[in-house]
């Protein structure tokens, strides 16, 4: 595996870093004073941490100068001193940190130490800030920092400027160094969605369940095609058009035939016998000779010459 980008350009800067802070803390060049009295113009005097060194053009630099007005003494060297030693001893723990994380020689790096690593560089950077910023601030206040009265003029020299370059690349290597913890945050994000739940999860207020039916039968359903209809049975068409039916009648008779059957028979009991008047007239006519027999109202005896409907009867026969 390549080495992430972040983690190249957080080893490229703070090593800057750390060698810049180192020169600015131990070089005696914080403040630059200039113009005494009695003395050749171009007389300068560093003043640093540590040490005042005095420089003249045509003479070698002299350290070790006496400290006359109590500079050493100031609030701001003080605190410079301690806070460029804290952030000298920081640098040197997240390179280290940051060695081990990175791990150029193996494919996988430790993401977790080099993020670490990240973390601590950006602290040193800010230990280193705060007092340079702190005493660039007091640098013209001869009452905080101790200077000659006018016409010596102070300035601000090179290893202040050391030192402001070396916090801020600092910041930025500890920044790029701090963002590998990208990588492995995302890593366990996505092992902690995969990883089941322990146990149950509780449902919400808002939670609704919805029942769903069986959908196994409904399918067998469709899939086997019983909800289509049953194919139409093809009839032959009839050839012309209906014909006209009549309503069906009943048969009725107008004449009642029972009317008078009672007293009909009555009268044929007491007629006299058939022997020589063979048929009785449904009329009751006294001679049989002139009406034709009645074969519905014929007397029952007609032993010698059976009426007939259609011819009349004969009295001497």
């Amino acid at each position: 595996m390549r080495t992430p980008v972040v983690m190249t350009l957080g080893m490229v800067f703070a090593p800057c870093g750390l060698l810049l802070n180192l020169t600015s803390t131990l070089a005696p060049g914080w403040r630059l004073v200039k113009g005494f009295l009695n003395q050749p113009v171009d007389v300068k005097l560093y003043q640093g941490l540590w040490d005042m060194c005095r420089e003249q053009s045509s003479s070698e630099r002299e350290c070790g100068q006496t400290d006359e007005w109590g500079y050493f003494e100031a609030q701001p060297v003080l605190v410079a001193r301690a806070l460029m030693v804290t952030s000298l001893a920081a640098t040197v723990l997240g390179l280290l940190l940051a060695s081990l994380g990175v791990r150029c020689w193996q494919d996988q790096p430790n993401f977790v130490l080099a993020g670490l690593s990240g973390v601590v560089l950006f602290v040193a950077g800010l230990l280193s800030l705060i007092p340079v910023s702190w005493y660039n601030h007091f640098l013209g206040d001869r009452d905080v920092l101790p200077a000659p009265a006018s016409p010596v003029t102070v300035q601000v020299s090179y290893s202040l400027v050391l030192g402001y370059l070396g916090s801020c690349l600092l910041l930025l290597g500890g920044f790029s160094l701090a963002l590998s913890f990208a990588p492995w945050c995302e890593e366990r994000c996505r092992r902690r969605r995969k990883a089941p739940s322990a146990g149950p999860r509780r449902s919400s207020v808002s939670t609704i369940r919805v029942e769903w039916p069986e959908l196994a039968p409904a399918i067998k359903y469709y899939s086997d095609g019983q909800h289509r209809p049953p194919p139409a049975q093809h009839r032959k068409p009839k050839v012309g058009f209906p014909m006209p039916r009549p309503r069906p009648k009943a048969y009725t008779n107008s004449v009642d035939v029972l009317d008078g059957e009672g007293w009909k028979a009555a009268e044929s009991q007491d007629a006299p016998s058939c022997s020589t008047h063979p048929c009785d007239s449904s009329l009751s006519a006294p001679s049989c000779s002139t009406h034709p027999c009645d074969s519905s109202l014929s007397a029952p005896s007609c032993s010698t010459h059976p009426c007939d409907s259609s011819l009349p009867c004969d009295s001497d026969l």
